[in-house]
Protein backbone atom coordinates (compact mmCIF):
# COMPACT_ATOMS: atom_id res chain seq x y z
CA UNK A 1 0.00 0.00 0.00
CA UNK A 2 1.41 3.45 -0.94
CA UNK A 3 1.75 5.47 1.68
CA UNK A 4 -0.37 9.22 2.71
CA UNK A 5 0.90 11.02 5.46
CA UNK A 6 -1.43 11.91 8.01
CA UNK A 7 -3.43 15.09 7.39
CA UNK A 8 -3.55 16.15 10.82
CA UNK A 9 0.12 15.82 11.32
CA UNK A 10 0.80 19.50 12.00
CA UNK A 11 -1.87 20.16 14.79
CA UNK A 12 -0.04 19.20 18.03
CA UNK A 13 3.71 19.31 17.12
CA UNK A 14 5.06 22.85 17.68
CA UNK A 15 7.98 24.28 15.74
CA UNK A 16 10.46 26.41 17.03
CA UNK A 17 12.88 29.04 15.42
CA UNK A 18 16.45 27.67 15.65
CA UNK A 19 19.02 30.74 16.78
CA UNK A 20 18.62 33.76 14.52
CA UNK A 21 17.60 31.96 11.46
CA UNK A 22 14.95 31.46 9.20
CA UNK A 23 14.59 27.61 9.94
CA UNK A 24 12.25 26.04 12.60
CA UNK A 25 12.64 22.55 14.56
CA UNK A 26 9.76 20.15 15.55
CA UNK A 27 10.60 20.27 19.87
CA UNK A 28 10.81 16.74 19.21
CA UNK A 29 13.44 14.99 16.61
CA UNK A 30 13.91 11.40 15.50
CA UNK A 31 17.53 10.33 16.13
CA UNK A 32 18.81 7.12 14.29
CA UNK A 33 21.53 6.02 15.82
CA UNK A 34 20.56 3.06 16.96
CA UNK A 35 17.81 0.16 15.76
CA UNK A 36 17.30 1.66 12.03
CA UNK A 37 20.24 -0.93 10.57
CA UNK A 38 20.61 -4.16 10.01
CA UNK A 39 19.72 -4.86 13.57
CA UNK A 40 16.48 -4.39 13.23
CA UNK A 41 13.92 -5.45 10.09
CA UNK A 42 13.50 -2.96 8.19
CA UNK A 43 9.28 -3.03 8.17
CA UNK A 44 10.40 -1.95 11.64
CA UNK A 45 12.35 0.77 10.97
CA UNK A 46 10.18 2.33 8.23
CA UNK A 47 7.30 1.93 10.48
CA UNK A 48 8.94 3.96 13.12
CA UNK A 49 10.22 6.76 10.73
CA UNK A 50 6.60 7.04 9.07
CA UNK A 51 4.85 7.09 12.41
CA UNK A 52 7.17 10.47 13.37
CA UNK A 53 6.27 11.88 10.38
CA UNK A 54 2.64 11.53 10.92
CA UNK A 55 3.09 13.12 14.70
CA UNK A 56 4.90 15.86 13.52
CA UNK A 57 8.27 14.67 13.60
CA UNK A 58 9.91 16.80 10.80
CA UNK A 59 13.39 16.53 11.27
CA UNK A 60 15.43 13.01 10.92
CA UNK A 61 19.08 12.76 12.85
CA UNK A 62 21.68 10.87 11.08
CA UNK A 63 25.37 10.45 10.61
CA UNK A 64 27.92 8.69 8.92
CA UNK A 65 28.39 5.88 10.95
CA UNK A 66 24.73 5.01 12.74
CA UNK A 67 23.81 1.82 12.12
CA UNK A 68 25.04 -0.74 12.88
CA UNK A 69 27.03 -1.65 10.83
CA UNK A 70 28.09 2.24 10.22
CA UNK A 71 25.90 3.52 7.28
CA UNK A 72 23.43 1.31 7.35
CA UNK A 73 20.97 3.69 9.02
CA UNK A 74 21.25 6.33 6.05
CA UNK A 75 20.68 3.21 3.50
CA UNK A 76 17.87 2.49 5.63
CA UNK A 77 16.58 6.02 5.83
CA UNK A 78 17.47 6.46 2.03
CA UNK A 79 14.63 3.22 1.57
CA UNK A 80 11.73 4.75 3.13
CA UNK A 81 12.77 7.94 1.21
CA UNK A 82 12.30 6.51 -1.96
CA UNK A 83 9.16 4.39 -1.09
CA UNK A 84 7.30 6.52 1.19
CA UNK A 85 8.76 9.73 1.94
CA UNK A 86 10.15 11.36 -1.59
CA UNK A 87 6.85 13.18 -2.28
CA UNK A 88 7.34 14.96 1.04
CA UNK A 89 10.93 15.75 0.49
CA UNK A 90 10.45 19.90 1.36
CA UNK A 91 8.39 19.21 4.18
CA UNK A 92 11.55 17.52 6.16
CA UNK A 93 14.89 18.28 7.43
CA UNK A 94 17.73 15.79 7.32
CA UNK A 95 20.51 16.02 8.73
CA UNK A 96 23.75 13.62 8.80
CA UNK A 97 27.38 14.12 10.30
CA UNK A 98 31.08 13.28 10.27
CA UNK A 99 33.78 13.07 12.77
CA UNK A 100 34.13 9.95 14.05
CA UNK A 101 35.76 6.69 12.56
CA UNK A 102 34.26 5.36 9.55
CA UNK A 103 36.72 3.79 7.58
CA UNK A 104 40.37 2.78 7.82
CA UNK A 105 43.49 4.81 7.14
CA UNK A 106 44.34 8.33 8.13
CA UNK A 107 41.43 10.26 6.13
CA UNK A 108 38.21 7.52 7.96
CA UNK A 109 37.80 10.08 11.12
CA UNK A 110 38.26 13.41 12.66
CA UNK A 111 37.85 16.85 10.81
CA UNK A 112 39.65 17.23 7.77
CA UNK A 113 38.79 18.69 4.43
CA UNK A 114 39.57 15.10 2.72
CA UNK A 115 37.03 12.80 5.42
CA UNK A 116 34.51 15.24 5.73
CA UNK A 117 33.90 16.10 2.07
CA UNK A 118 34.38 12.48 1.29
CA UNK A 119 31.97 11.20 3.92
CA UNK A 120 29.03 13.91 2.94
CA UNK A 121 29.18 12.79 -0.45
CA UNK A 122 29.14 9.05 0.56
CA UNK A 123 25.93 9.55 2.95
CA UNK A 124 24.15 11.26 0.48
CA UNK A 125 24.73 8.65 -2.18
CA UNK A 126 23.45 6.29 0.76
CA UNK A 127 20.02 8.19 1.49
CA UNK A 128 19.43 9.07 -2.52
CA UNK A 129 20.29 12.87 -1.84
CA UNK A 130 21.12 15.82 -3.61
CA UNK A 131 21.57 17.60 -0.72
CA UNK A 132 21.00 17.70 3.24
CA UNK A 133 19.48 20.48 5.16
CA UNK A 134 21.88 20.45 7.61
CA UNK A 135 25.66 18.70 7.99
CA UNK A 136 27.45 18.68 10.86
CA UNK A 137 31.07 18.11 12.06
CA UNK A 138 30.48 15.70 14.58
CA UNK A 139 33.16 16.03 16.81
CA UNK A 140 36.13 18.77 17.55
CA UNK A 141 39.32 17.38 15.60
CA UNK A 142 42.34 18.40 18.39
CA UNK A 143 44.79 18.00 15.49
CA UNK A 144 43.28 19.65 12.36
CA UNK A 145 43.19 23.39 12.84
CA UNK A 146 39.61 24.25 13.33
CA UNK A 147 39.92 27.33 9.93
CA UNK A 148 39.92 23.77 7.73
CA UNK A 149 37.18 22.26 9.07
CA UNK A 150 34.97 25.24 8.81
CA UNK A 151 35.70 25.95 5.68
CA UNK A 152 35.21 22.35 4.29
CA UNK A 153 31.47 23.34 6.27
CA UNK A 154 31.58 26.63 4.04
CA UNK A 155 32.58 24.67 0.93
CA UNK A 156 29.28 22.46 1.60
CA UNK A 157 26.71 24.55 1.40
CA UNK A 158 28.54 26.85 -1.76
CA UNK A 159 28.72 23.40 -3.43
CA UNK A 160 24.73 22.81 -2.83
CA UNK A 161 25.62 19.80 -0.96
CA UNK A 162 24.13 21.25 2.55
CA UNK A 163 21.50 23.98 2.98
CA UNK A 164 22.70 24.90 6.48
CA UNK A 165 25.86 23.77 8.97
CA UNK A 166 26.06 22.73 12.78
CA UNK A 167 28.71 21.35 15.15
CA UNK A 168 28.59 18.56 17.62
CA UNK A 169 30.01 18.16 21.43
CA UNK A 170 32.34 21.42 21.05
CA UNK A 171 33.30 23.15 24.24
CA UNK A 172 31.98 26.60 24.73
CA UNK A 173 35.05 28.62 23.69
CA UNK A 174 35.90 26.23 20.66
CA UNK A 175 31.70 27.18 19.77
CA UNK A 176 32.92 30.51 19.70
CA UNK A 177 35.75 30.17 17.18
CA UNK A 178 33.96 28.13 15.27
CA UNK A 179 30.95 30.28 14.59
CA UNK A 180 33.42 33.84 14.18
CA UNK A 181 35.12 31.68 11.23
CA UNK A 182 32.21 30.61 9.98
CA UNK A 183 30.39 34.24 10.24
CA UNK A 184 34.02 35.55 8.32
CA UNK A 185 33.47 32.69 5.68
CA UNK A 186 30.03 33.92 5.30
CA UNK A 187 28.02 30.93 6.30
CA UNK A 188 26.97 31.05 9.76
CA UNK A 189 26.66 28.14 11.83
CA UNK A 190 23.01 27.36 12.27
CA UNK A 191 23.33 24.88 14.78
CA UNK A 192 24.87 22.62 18.22
CA UNK A 193 24.51 19.76 19.08
CA UNK A 194 25.51 19.02 22.32
CA UNK A 195 24.50 15.72 25.16
CA UNK A 196 22.29 17.04 27.09
CA UNK A 197 19.79 15.61 30.44
CA UNK A 198 18.51 16.60 33.91
CA UNK A 199 21.87 13.87 34.89
CA UNK A 200 24.60 15.67 32.09
CA UNK A 201 24.67 19.39 32.24
CA UNK A 202 27.52 20.73 31.10
CA UNK A 203 25.93 23.00 28.42
CA UNK A 204 25.02 25.06 31.68
CA UNK A 205 28.51 25.98 32.79
CA UNK A 206 29.39 28.45 29.80
CA UNK A 207 27.85 26.94 26.63
CA UNK A 208 24.06 28.81 26.50
CA UNK A 209 25.32 31.84 26.91
CA UNK A 210 27.96 31.53 24.07
CA UNK A 211 24.85 29.90 21.69
CA UNK A 212 22.54 33.13 22.86
CA UNK A 213 24.94 35.82 21.73
CA UNK A 214 26.09 34.37 18.59
CA UNK A 215 22.71 33.18 17.37
CA UNK A 216 23.30 29.59 17.38
CA UNK A 217 20.05 27.40 17.85
CA UNK A 218 20.52 23.58 20.26
CA UNK A 219 19.49 20.21 19.96
CA UNK A 220 19.91 17.81 22.64
CA UNK A 221 21.09 14.17 22.00
CA UNK A 222 20.60 11.95 24.88
CA UNK A 223 17.80 14.11 26.71
CA UNK A 224 16.49 10.48 28.24
CA UNK A 225 19.76 9.60 29.75
CA UNK A 226 20.54 6.49 27.69
CA UNK A 227 16.81 5.31 28.41
CA UNK A 228 17.74 6.01 32.42
CA UNK A 229 15.25 9.42 32.72
CA UNK A 230 12.16 6.82 31.80
CA UNK A 231 9.96 4.39 33.60
CA UNK A 232 12.16 1.31 32.13
CA UNK A 233 14.08 0.93 35.70
CA UNK A 234 12.06 2.41 38.30
CA UNK A 235 11.64 -1.62 39.64
CA UNK A 236 14.64 -2.84 39.05
CA UNK A 237 17.08 -3.48 35.73
CA UNK A 238 14.98 -5.75 33.49
CA UNK A 239 17.11 -8.30 31.91
CA UNK A 240 16.44 -7.58 28.10
CA UNK A 241 17.26 -3.66 29.04
CA UNK A 242 20.19 -1.74 27.77
CA UNK A 243 21.47 -1.23 31.15
CA UNK A 244 22.01 -5.02 31.78
CA UNK A 245 23.71 -5.51 28.09
CA UNK A 246 27.38 -6.20 28.90
CA UNK A 247 28.43 -4.54 25.76
CA UNK A 248 26.17 -1.47 26.07
CA UNK A 249 29.43 1.15 27.36
CA UNK A 250 26.92 4.19 28.10
CA UNK A 251 24.90 3.02 31.02
CA UNK A 252 25.46 0.27 33.00
CA UNK A 253 24.11 -1.18 35.97
CA UNK A 254 26.13 0.71 38.33
CA UNK A 255 24.97 4.07 36.84
CA UNK A 256 21.28 2.76 36.93
CA UNK A 257 21.99 1.97 40.66
CA UNK A 258 23.49 5.51 41.67
CA UNK A 259 20.59 7.39 40.33
CA UNK A 260 17.54 5.20 40.72
CA UNK A 261 16.57 6.95 44.03
CA UNK A 262 16.47 10.45 41.88
CA UNK A 263 14.92 8.65 39.42
CA UNK A 264 12.00 7.56 41.22
CA UNK A 265 11.64 11.02 43.21
CA UNK A 266 11.63 12.45 39.72
CA UNK A 267 8.89 9.90 38.33
CA UNK A 268 6.72 11.02 41.59
CA UNK A 269 6.90 15.11 40.42
CA UNK A 270 6.23 14.14 36.91
CA UNK A 271 2.89 12.31 37.63
CA UNK A 272 1.99 14.88 40.05
CA UNK A 273 2.14 16.88 36.02
CA UNK A 274 -0.20 14.18 34.33
CA UNK A 275 3.53 12.54 32.82
CA UNK A 276 5.27 10.01 32.19
CA UNK A 277 8.86 10.59 33.57
CA UNK A 278 10.84 10.09 29.96
CA UNK A 279 7.97 13.43 28.92
CA UNK A 280 8.73 15.61 31.99
CA UNK A 281 12.50 14.89 31.25
CA UNK A 282 12.23 16.07 27.57
CA UNK A 283 10.03 19.41 28.88
CA UNK A 284 12.78 19.72 31.12
CA UNK A 285 15.58 19.86 28.43
CA UNK A 286 13.51 21.74 26.23
CA UNK A 287 13.46 24.65 28.97
CA UNK A 288 17.36 25.10 27.47
CA UNK A 289 17.32 23.73 23.81
CA UNK A 290 15.65 24.03 20.64
CA UNK A 291 14.89 21.04 20.21
CA UNK A 292 15.69 17.26 21.35
CA UNK A 293 16.56 14.00 19.65
CA UNK A 294 14.51 10.85 20.92
CA UNK A 295 15.09 7.21 19.80
CA UNK A 296 13.09 4.43 19.68
CA UNK A 297 12.69 0.88 19.15
CA UNK A 298 9.42 0.43 18.75
CA UNK A 299 6.52 3.01 17.59
CA UNK A 300 4.91 3.19 21.10
CA UNK A 301 7.89 4.89 22.40
CA UNK A 302 7.46 7.75 19.64
CA UNK A 303 3.78 8.38 20.38
CA UNK A 304 4.31 8.09 24.23
CA UNK A 305 7.59 10.88 24.36
CA UNK A 306 6.00 13.44 21.68
CA UNK A 307 3.19 14.02 24.07
CA UNK A 308 5.88 15.29 26.21
CA UNK A 309 4.54 18.71 24.01
CA UNK A 310 1.83 18.78 26.05
CA UNK A 311 2.54 20.20 28.58
CA UNK A 312 6.04 22.16 28.12
CA UNK A 313 5.61 24.37 30.97
CA UNK A 314 7.40 24.06 34.75
CA UNK A 315 6.08 26.77 37.80
CA UNK A 316 8.43 27.59 39.78
CA UNK A 317 7.82 24.90 42.53
CA UNK A 318 8.47 22.15 40.97
CA UNK A 319 11.69 23.29 39.34
CA UNK A 320 12.99 23.93 42.94
CA UNK A 321 12.19 20.69 43.51
CA UNK A 322 13.78 19.22 40.84
CA UNK A 323 16.99 21.01 41.54
CA UNK A 324 16.72 19.44 44.86
CA UNK A 325 16.70 15.75 43.69
CA UNK A 326 19.38 16.14 40.97
CA UNK A 327 21.66 17.90 43.83
CA UNK A 328 21.04 15.10 46.48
Amino acid sequence: MNYKASETRYQAMPYRRVGRSGLKLPAISLGLWHNFGENRAYEASRNMVLSAFDAGITHFDLANNYGPPPGAAESTFGRVLAKDLKPYRDEMIISSKAGWEMWPGPYGEWGSRKYLMASLDQSLQRMGLDYVDIFYSHRPDPDTPLEETMSALDAMVRQGKALYVGISSYSAEQTREASHILKALGTPCLIHQPSYSMFDRWIEDGLCDVLSEEGIGSIAFCPLAQGLLTSRYLNGIPADSRAAASDNPFLTTDKVELRIAQVKALNQIAQSRGQTLAQMALAWALLKVTSVIIGASQVTQIQENILAVQNLAFDEAELQAIELILKA
